[in-house]
């Protein structure tokens, strides 16, 4: 098996060869299963003959006959060194082969090296055009090819100052001119944009035939593709130019096309364009496959369907990707699509769920489009176990929105059985204010036909309902493949009859097209997700596709024109006028009423702020308390303040700690009613004696923590250090009215009495768990198409999963409840009128009730607590109870506590001895391998830069692929670059932006959102670097500086214990990860964990999820011993439960650190105990109870070595 080190792998198969492969390893293998193929990525450290790669592949695949084809891909280290000894030392040879022999023209380039790139810099056109001629990129890159077999870019750049000929976007890549075309002509039917500057590129678009995405081959040169741009990237170079990668599709295949521009704001290609390009296939060490490398690219008109129809439809029957594991589309898509079509209105109907309703509701304002609410459900007669019938339910009004609430509730509370059910009674009896629809084939209408029900049957079954569907013949063709319908004639003989029976009965008929993905090239997606769930029909898919009017139409063509349109456009159309507009949750925040919360939190501000800044408060002070006090109690928030407080108290006051998250640390009412630690004001000192004040607004200090000392000038009394500086508006908004989201860290030991408080405080019949949707994640999305492609036998490209995976990626598969989040719905409220209820997971057994709706969904109408149990407050409970040491006495500037975060010297250690060389193992926040090589980038010496450091690492794409690059090539500094959401609105700010602008900005980028062209533009107009554009660009999630200062105090103060009391600290970190403790190996010494650590590590990200898990434990062993700890072994009379207890120079093991002793075992020996001594093994298993499995683990660590087997007395010898 290759390991990572190819030097040896290849050893022992050709010791000859071996040799030229030396200090290699392997980055990455691609293994093929279909095809028995293997493609490894291997670092090599000196420049590789190409025939001894070769002999290589030769010999490996000889010795490796399970495969077919083997491929070795090269990467060069030291690129730049390497390739200039290279050019240098062949220079003859470069000259002949390259350069033709011009020796002129080779002398008088410059070269520029970067990461298997080579630019060639020119200052003389005539050179340059002369390179172009002779294609002498493509030479070299061909030539180094043939000669190492390294996969090389090269280009040739113009330096030349005179370029008054030369468009702005001009590039060079491998000799070719990329061209952006600008400008409106017809071009085969599509308008297309284009200067006339660029005429070749205009020739070769138009002359070259289009290729499949799927056909394209590594080499090609001039390869003509179109597609859609469905993802996109955009990166800085170390040389300050930027690339861009666009993900195209033509639904064949996926490529990346890469270009290279000087600024951000020279990208014109846009998600969702359709584009013509040409360029080279090459590929690409960075995206790790073949890519396109743009010479020129045309914008076409993107082949889309629409609807042309005067009179448009109205779909009535349609499923979201709340459709558990069955719906594909995003319901915003979906309704953007009608409205687009000038739809009047549409129908969202998901199976037996309504989760998508709040999304709709917010997408139907964007859009401009009526949203008719309702569910395809699943109806039984008495029996949850029966096998059910579809119905579609639309709730008419609020009353019947309600009452489809009441429904949806008892089919997942007490009637689920494989679906949510409901009984024909309980829907009769809430029918008021629902229409009902007979659903598509599974609905008993059309079963029954399919049956062949006698005519009164039918009738009678007709007249259940409100109005009748039919759908398109394709959608149900799989009935004559199987044999329950004839042929398609009997199909559309099945829907006359449902139209004949509507005009009996006059009940409106409807066609519909039960759709479950927007567009046809997206049944792929349902395939591959049916295929995942083991449907042997998966490959068979109908085309349940949202049809347009015309496409409606000519699915009903066997009718007459007039019974078409009436089915397609006019009954809908009638329906949809029946319908009310509805709001799924009411407008407005409903909070319990408690009352004088006002009162009560204004005075407690007022008191806390005069206590401690004296009775004549600083004007910072006061015109902050008075601006937030407005805020909150103007629209009604003092409720959720005085909750978070009682709660905070009531926590304190039974000796625990409690944590802030989020934002609410931007608060100073939320700081001075107890609620947050963190200050917000500016850096200030403050005098605990005299209440003298002095605040630093002059920017000179990030936080208060990073002041130097100072006595007061008043009293000489020793002054604190506060504030942190953050806007209030990073929490209300600049309007003040946005509804605080105030999250809590409580001990986990504390959690469920946190939750039983507030159950007291509002009555356990208003408090329900927060629900959540469980969705396939991307890391399943990808299982499921790697499968699918493997059982297939395709290969497709990265980029190919990549989209493939997007569009199964957030498919509802399950419920469950939010970790800490309670909802309390007012005494004079129901809470069906707001959501659903439903049990997590659909267990009933849980005892659980939670929403329906996804806590976000109602976050603003409904108080949220976020009420969080969390391990940090548990540590430090027990390290205060340990040492008598309190927490919040601990500065968070002290010193050799502040130098763990740069280095290990506080430790008493030298950085091989941990194999780090920072002091943060065990820390949290800080003690992954991740953080720590922020650490190691930064080596920060002051609180605000741990803060930064912690908003970089929490964020995603904040630090990697951002941030880390901008400070490794000297762009910027950490004190410069993006590190928490505050940065942005505060930095545009200071750049002249309006506030709101400001604000607008950093919701957007905070949230993945990005940046439009409009504010790019308005950015760089206040002269806001590239640099910090792309970076906004990039940033897919946020922490807010309020959070990342409550982390970094609670770790600071743990990492403060570790400096000065580190046996209890080593104690409570054990004692919380108990049952991740491994004591065979950690028993073994620092020798044996220190080897065990780096084989982990070697195995990189090949090690297994046990040893990843367990790595953090090892790695904090290891540094005890090594600044002179031990262990000691458990103790049958001495050991705690769950405890590792202090014990001169070691600590104690507690039973509960070995393996297969649990929680209910090891409580159970403490009991025993109290019996008073053992006198045999069997006295101990009997006490303790102890099963068979456990007693072998207590004999293996040596727990009974002076105890006797039996109780027997023997009368002889």
């Amino acid at each position: 098996m290759i390991n990572g080190d190819f030097y040896s792998f290849i050893s022992n198969f050709n010791d000859s060869l071996s040799k030229y492969w030396k200090d290699s390893y392997v980055e990455k293998l691609e293994v093929f299963r279909s095809n028995k193929k293997w493609k490894i990525y291997v670092a090599i450290m000196e420049p590789l003959p190409a025939h001894i790669l070769q002999q290589s592949i030769v010999k490996l695949k000889d010795s490796l006959p399970f495969l077919n084809e083997l491929e070795i891909i090269p990467r060069l280290a030291d690129f730049g060194r390497q390739m200039e000894n290279i050019l240098r030392l062949r220079q003859n040879e470069v000259l002949s082969e390259v350069f033709l022999s011009d020796q002129a023209d080779f002398a008088s380039l410059g070269w520029r090296f970067n990461e298997n790139r080579i630019d060639m810099l020119v200052q003389d056109r005539n050179v340059f055009n002369k390179l172009l001629e002779k294609e002498s990129c493509n030479r070299l890159s061909r030539w180094i090819g043939q000669e190492y077999a390294l996969r090389v870019v090269v280009r040739a750049i113009c330096t030349e100052n005179n370029e008054d000929n030369v468009p702005d976007n001009y590039y060079l890549l491998a000799g070719q001119k990329i061209e952006v075309l600008a400008g409106d002509t017809e071009f085969k039917g599509r308008k297309k944009r284009y200067s006339s500057r660029n005429s070749g590129g205009i020739k070769l678009l138009e002359n070259s035939g289009i290729i499949k995405i799927s056909e394209l081959q590594e080499g090609m040169k001039n390869a003509v593709i179109e597609g859609e741009v469905w993802h996109k990237e955009i990166n800085s170079l170390k040389d300050n130019s930027i690339v861009a990668a666009y993900y195209i599709s033509d639904y064949s295949n996926s490529i990346v096309a890469k270009l290279f521009l000087d600024k951000v704001e020279d990208d014109k290609i846009k998600l969702g364009d359709w584009i013509k390009l040409c360029g080279s296939i090459r590929y690409d060490n960075y995206v790790k496959e073949a890519v396109l490398f743009i010479d020129a690219f045309v914008h076409l008109e993107k082949p889309e369907r629409k609807d042309t129809a005067t009179e448009k439809r109205i779909e009535l029957h349609a499923h979201s990707k709340m459709s558990a594991m069955d719906g594909l589309t995003e319901v915003s898509k979906l309704i953007k699509r009608a409205a687009e079509w000038q739809h009047p209105a549409i129908a969202l109907t998901d199976h037996g769920s309504i989760q998508a309703f709040p999304e709709a509701y917010q997408a139907a304002k964007k859009y401009k489009i009526k949203v008719i609410y309702g569910v395809e459900a699943y109806l039984v007669e008495e029996d949850k176990k029966e096998r059910p019938y579809h119905i579609v339910l639309l709730a008419l009004n609020q009353n019947g929105l309600k009452n489809l609430y009441h429904l949806v509730s008892i089919s997942y509370m007490d009637y689920f059985y494989r679906y949510p059910k409901i009984p024909r009674q309980e829907l009769i009896k809430k029918r008021e204010g629902l229409l009902l629809g007979s659903a598509c084939e599974a609905g008993e209408l059309f079963r029954a036909m399919v049956r062949g029900a006698k005519e009164k049957e039918i009738e009678e079954i007709a007249g259940f309902y409100d109005y009748l569907e039919i759908q398109p013949l394709d959608n149900n063709d799989f009935l004559v493949k199987e044999g329950s319908v004839k042929s398609r004639e009997e199909l559309q003989e099945i829907n006359r009859r449902i139209i004949r029976l509507g005009q009996k009965f006059q009940k409106p008929v409807a066609a519909t097209g039960d759709v479950h993905f927007l567009d046809p090239h997206h049944e792929i997606f349902r395939r591959i997700i049916q295929a995942g769930q083991g449907y042997e029909d998966a490959e068979s898919q109908a085309p349940l596709y949202f049809r347009s009017t015309d496409e409606m139409l000519a699915e009903m063509d066997y009718l007459s024109e007039e019974e078409a349109r009436a089915v397609v456009i006019h009954n809908p159309a009638l329906i949809a006028e029946m319908i009310e507009d509805i709001r799924p949750v009411p407008e407005g925040f409903y909070p319990p009423k408690i009352e004088s919360a006002a009162e009560e939190v204004t005075r407690i501000s007022w008191d806390k702020a005069y206590s401690l800044y004296g009775d004549e408060l600083p004007t910072i002070v006061e015109s902050r308390i008075m601006k937030e006090l407005n805020s909150i109690t103007h629209h009604g928030f003092s409720v959720l303040y005085l909750i978070a407080h009682k709660l905070v108290e009531k926590s304190n006051q039974d000796g625990y700690i409690v944590g802030s998250r989020g934002s609410v640390g931007s608060s100073l009412v939320a700081f001075l009613t107890g609620i947050t630690e963190v200050n917000p004001l500016a850096p200030h000192y403050l005098c605990p004696l005299c209440r003298f004040s002095d605040f630093v607004v002059d920017g000179s200090a990030n936080c208060g923590a990073d002041l130097p000392e100072r006595s007061c000038p008043e009293c000489g009394g020793k002054m604190h250090q506060d504030g942190f500086d953050i806007p209030f508006e990073t929490f209300l908004g600049f309007e003040g009215d946005k509804v605080p989201d105030i999250d809590l860290n409580f001990s986990g030991d504390y959690q469920s009495r946190a939750h039983q408080y507030v159950e007291e405080l509002f009555g356990q019949e208003n408090v329900y768990r927060a629900g959540t949707i469980s969705t396939i994640a991307e890391k399943t999305a990808y299982g499921f198409v790697k499968k699918y492609m493997e059982n297939k036998e395709t290969d497709i490209s990265n980029a190919e999963v990549n989209r493939l995976v997007k569009g199964i990626t957030g498919v509802r598969r399950t419920t469950g409840q939010h970790p800490g989040g309670l909802i309390v719905v007012p005494q004079d409220r129901d809470i069906l009128e707001f959501t659903p209820l439903q049990h997590p997971a659909d267990n009933k057994d849980s005892g659980v009730i939670t929403t329906h709706f996804e806590y976000h969904a109602i976050g603003e109408q409904l108080v949220k607590l976020d009420i969080l149990g969390h391990d940090d407050p548990t540590v430090l409970k027990e390290l205060e109870d340990l040492t008598g040491r309190k927490a919040s006495s601990i500065k968070l500037n002290e010193k050799e506590t502040m130098k763990l975060f740069s280095g290990v010297e506080p430790l008493g250690l030298e950085a091989a001895d941990i194999l780090s060389t920072v002091g943060t193992y065990g820390i949290p926040e800080f003690g992954t391998r991740f953080v720590r090589q922020m650490l190691e980038a930064t080596r920060p010496t002051t609180f605000s830069e741990l803060v930064r450091i912690s908003g970089l690492s929490h964020g995603t794409n904040v630090w990697l692929n951002n941030a880390q690059n901008l400070i490794k090539n000297g762009t910027a500094g950490l004190s410069e670059v993006i590190c928490t959401r505050d940065d942005i609105m505060s930095y545009l700010i200071q750049k002249g932006l309006d506030k709101k602008q400001a604000f607008k900005i950093m919701e957007n980028v905070r949230k993945g959102n990005g940046l439009n062209s409009g504010e790019c533009e308005l950015m760089a107009g206040q002269n806001v670097p590239s640099w910090y554009i792309d970076s906004c660009q990039k940033i897919e999630y946020m922490f807010p500086k309020a959070h990342a200062v409550a982390y970094v105090t609670m770790a600071f103060r743990i990492a403060y214990f570790k400096v000065y009391y580190p046996l209890p600290f080593y104690a409570s970190f054990f004692s919380i990860r108990a049952e991740d403790f491994d004591s065979q190996i950690i028993l073994e010494g620092y020798e044996a964990l220190k080897k065990r650590i780096q084989e982990i590590e070697k195995a990189g990200l090949s090690a297994s999820q046990k040893d990843k898990k367990l790595l953090p434990v090892l790695e904090v062993a290891m540094e005890m011993y090594a600044r002179g700890f031990t262990f000691q072994p458990v103790d049958i009379y001495e050991s705690d439960a769950s405890k590792f207890l202090v014990v001169d120079n070691a600590l104690l093991l507690p039973f509960s650190a070995l393996p297969n002793v649990g929680a209910a075992a090891a409580h159970g020996i403490i009991e025993s105990r109290e019996g008073g001594s053992f006198i045999s093994v069997e006295d101990f298993q009997q006490r303790s109870r102890l099963n068979k499995t456990a007693m072998e683990v207590l004999r293996k660590f040596d727990c009974f070595n002076h105890l006797p087997e039996t109780s027997q007395v023997s009368l002889f010898g």
